[in-house]
């Protein structure tokens, strides 16, 4: 019971205490579901501490596998069955439940018996012949004995004569010696085996050290993991509190970019209104300034053109130019004066001064400067959320060291110093209590050496009356010398035979008696225990349902827990160590306590939740546009931009400078003085066309770029005053919309950043529950070192024990077999070694029979005969 307990206390930490248990059936609840969201950034929890087991349970036997697959391949012969799941369950039932000799009359019981005989089969008619062989070969040999005593039974010395002798002698000179390969090959594997055994018992004593060093790493190590679990709730913690320290450039950024997709287009367009503003002053000063100018130049060249016309018209006034050809051309030169004339007057324009008046009043107002303030004072917002804000991280922090002072107190609640050095006490004493089983093993397993290796002697010892036998008699042999002559080697031989034979009448017996109990349970330990455990078969007939009491489903959680509803079994307990899983997955712990319930109910806790849905963020004291930059737009609406006639500007600004073309006029002047002869009028002509081009670069050209440019400003002005009302009708509606959309409807918006906010901060703690509740499956107390007592025991038993004591008994079951033909083989051989007494010759007389028999060799000579 100390095991268990020491043992479930350090794998669950303390776990399974029942008060705890109780404690937080009473207080936990589930979180909420909208906290379920995974948090923008991915925490680093870092890595478990990681503890390297010792103990390996990959098993290779090496060169004596083979062996081990031949009498593996040979059980299969003897039981072919598939492993008996069902009726195994019956009997263990049974057995469990108290067993009453009467209930084997029942018909079920005896279906049962049975089955389990059908099972066993195999073993049994094996067993059956083994035990006939025990009791056969004595008998056998004390009839053989008393038979050759009679002189019957080859235990006369007299040989009859065969034309085939030969032939039969080497017959029984191969099959005897085929006979003895076989039983030294089975000597030979049962001494392999039998070695094994006593090397591999050596290594357990490493497996067993190994084993519980690991159960000491996984005692010693299980607290400093659970402690690194909890210390990295200060990693989500230190998170949260940093996203609240943040929490402006965070909430009100969020909050912020929402909002900006309709105000900053509304900001944008009373921006843009500023440049228009700008762009139409400056057109009404340039057309203002143009008309000035305008007027001024058309003065000026109005007198240079009616100077120069009056000059023209002196020259054309030559005597010249009333002769002939001369006067043609003068006449028209005459008719084209009219071009030198003005052809556009500015001097009547309507007055824009009164626009010009207004727009620079309206333009003394900075809206550029209030539209920047009123991005301020949006782009503010993170400021605003973190002043209204302040109050929370402080009882968030209050209540965050609370929750981590809460985990820490649970920890130090349960007794892990103590459960670990009462678990490590334990298996000191534990491996203190096996080592001092070790020289008794060494003992017994000196006892099993030295028995083996006897059995094998008095089989070698045969083997040497046979070899030798043979050696003798086929070295010995003699084919001139007739069986009475034969040789002292030859007959040493056949001695040497039948005192093989002896031995295996005295000693198979015994050989055999040894075998069939070692065959019997051996083979039934490797088809019942070893196979089904090295398939997990085992572990169903163990996890079966109800198998220990009706009442008890599962008798694993029974023991532990004294719960046996708990779905857990010995299979899914060694599947989740095999894994390397953590004890609390592999001990379904989360049945006993739910570590994740713990912390959800320790972190998520209502006061947080409280806090949190408090938060409240006001921005209806944020202002886009002050009314005085509203004014001013409604001012520049009213400059009155709309009243000037830009159809009087247009209809002025579309006529040409002067009446006609002057680069024209002055070429059509130079071509008709080249007309004239040369004189003083062509000259006088030549010089009015170079004055007339001279004012047309200086004075025309600049006034029709002037003009030009009056007709741009014409146009913008015209444009603007057309779409100018619209523009600032749209402007103020779109601010006064965001406005409403800010100080009313922004509540949403500032209610689901804030939802957004808040998930995003428990999401931290979210994630610290999943890596812990990942972290007690995977990586905390890895069981491994229990899957490994499983494999060590299934090694050490199995593939260690019984795979060897199986080949023992088939090296030796071999050669009991084996002596049969080899007693058979040696008593007709003999008969071809030894020296006979008598033996049949034929006779030449023929008065006499043909058969005589002679005297023995060694008899002397009968006085008759001399």
């Amino acid at each position: 019971m100390a095991w268990k307990v020491g043992l479930v206390l350090l794998m669950c930490w303390g776990f399974t205490s029942s008060k705890p248990h109780e404690e937080l059936q009473s207080s936990t609840e589930s979180p909420p579901a909208d906290l379920n969201m995974v948090p923008l950034e991915t925490l680093d929890f870092g890595f478990v501490p990681e503890v390297g087991y010792e103990t390996q349970t990959l098993y290779e036997p090496g060169a004596i596998g083979s062996l081990f697959q031949l009498v593996h391949a040979f059980l299969y012969m003897v039981q072919p069955n598939p492993f008996p799941k069902d009726f195994i369950v019956k009997i263990l039932q049974q057995n469990l439940r108290g067993f009453n000799p009467a209930e084997l009359q029942k018909p079920e019981n005896i279906v049962l018996t049975l089955q389990v005989l059908y099972y066993e089969l195999g073993f049994l008619v094996l067993v059956m012949l083994g035990v006939l062989f025990v009791l056969l070969m004595p008998l056998l040999g004390c009839c053989f004995c008393l038979c050759r005593c009679c002189g019957n039974c080859g235990g006369e010395l007299h040989q009859r004569h065969r034309k085939n002798a030969d032939c039969w002698r080497s017959f029984h000179a191969t099959s005897l010696l085929l006979s003895s390969i076989f039983i030294a090959l089975g000597v030979l594997i049962a001494y392999t085996a039998n070695h094994n055994i006593s090397t591999k018992i050596k290594t357990t004593r490493h497996i067993v050290n190994t084993n519980i060093r690991d159960l000491k790493l996984f005692a010693n190590y299980t607290p400093t993991q659970i402690d690194y679990l909890t210390a990295q709730y200060t990693t989500a913690k230190n998170k949260v509190l940093s996203d609240l320290d943040n929490i402006g450039p965070l909430l009100g950024g969020r909050i912020r970019r929402q909002l900006e997709k309709e105000v900053v287009p509304a900001l944008d367009k009373a921006l843009h209104m500023t440049g228009a503003m700008r762009e139409t002053r400056e057109a009404l000063e340039s057309l203002s300034a143009s008309v000035e100018v305008l007027q001024e130049d058309t003065g000026h060249l109005q007198r240079a053109l009616q100077s120069e016309r009056i000059s023209l018209t002196t020259t054309l006034s030559d005597p010249a130019c009333e002769r002939g050809e001369m006067a043609r051309t003068c006449n028209t030169i005459r008719a084209a004066l009219g071009q030198l004339a003005l052809n556009s007057d500015f001097r009547g324009l309507p007055d824009i001064n009164t626009q010009l008046s207004k727009l620079e009043t309206v333009m003394k107002t900075d809206l550029s400067y209030i539209i920047q303030k009123g991005y301020s004072a949006f782009n503010d917002i993170p400021r605003v959320v973190s002043e209204q804000t302040k109050g929370v991280n402080p009882r968030v922090k209050a209540l965050l060291d609370k929750s981590g002072a809460e985990i820490v107190n649970f920890v130090k609640m349960f007794p892990v110093e103590p459960a670990v050095d009462n678990f490590t006490k334990f298996l000191a004493e534990g491996q203190k209590k096996i080592e001092a089983y070790y020289p008794q093993i060494d003992q017994l397993d000196f006892y099993r050496w030295v028995g083996c290796v006897a059995l094998c002697c008095v089989l070698v010892l045969i083997l040497a009356f046979n070899l030798l036998g043979l050696l003798c008699g086929t070295c010995g042999y003699d084919k001139n010398a007739t069986p009475t002559t034969r040789g002292c080697l030859s007959n040493n031989g056949g001695n040497l035979l039948m005192a093989g034979v002896g031995i295996s009448f005295i000693f198979s017996w015994v050989l055999m008696g040894v075998v069939v109990p070692i065959f019997f349970t051996g083979g039934n330990m490797e088809k019942l225990v070893c196979e089904p455990l090295g398939s997990a078969q085992l572990f169903e007939v163990i996890d079966t349902p109800y198998l220990v009491h009706p009442g008890k489903k599962n008798f694993l959680p029974g023991l532990l827990f004294q719960d046996p509803e708990i779905d857990l079994t010995m299979g899914s307990l060694y599947r989740d160590c095999y894994k390397n899983n953590g004890i609390y997955a592999a001990l379904h712990l989360e049945n006993k306590f739910s570590f994740s319930k713990f912390i959800n109910t320790t972190v998520f806790n209502d006061e947080l939740t409280e806090i949190f849905e408090g938060l409240n963020v006001d921005l209806q004291g944020i202002i886009l546009l002050e009314q005085e930059g509203k004014d001013n737009l409604i001012n520049f609406a009213n400059t009155g931009l709309g009243e000037i006639n830009y159809q009087a500007y247009l209809s002025v600004v579309n006529k040409g400078v002067t009446a006609g073309d002057l680069l024209s006029f002055t070429n059509e002047l130079e071509t008709q003085a080249d007309q004239l002869p040369r004189g003083a009028l062509a000259n006088a002509l030549r010089g009015h066309a170079s004055s007339i081009r001279h004012i047309h670069k200086t004075q025309v050209v600049p006034k029709e770029q002037a003009m030009s440019s009056l007709s741009q400003s014409i146009r913008l002005l015209q444009t603007t005053s057309k779409e100018l009302p619209s523009k600032v009708t749209n402007v103020l509606s779109a601010i006064e919309a965001v406005e409403y959309l800010i100080t009313s409807n922004a509540t949403h918006i500032v209610k689901q950043e804030t939802d957004k906010y808040v998930k995003n901060m428990l999401g931290y703690f979210r994630q610290y529950t999943h890596w812990v509740q990942h972290s007690l499956t995977t990586d905390v107390a890895q069981c491994k070192p229990i899957s490994n007592i499983i494999d060590s025991l299934e090694i050490i038993g199995c593939r260690f024990i019984i795979d060897s004591v199986n080949t023992i008994w088939f090296g030796l079951g071999g050669c009991s077999l084996f002596l049969i033909p080899s007693i058979i083989t040696s008593v007709k051989l003999a008969k071809f070694y030894r020296r006979m007494d008598t033996e049949d010759v034929l006779d030449d007389y023929p008065s006499y029979d043909t058969m005589t028999r002679y005297p023995p060799a060694s008899a002397p000579p009968r006085q008759l005969d001399w």
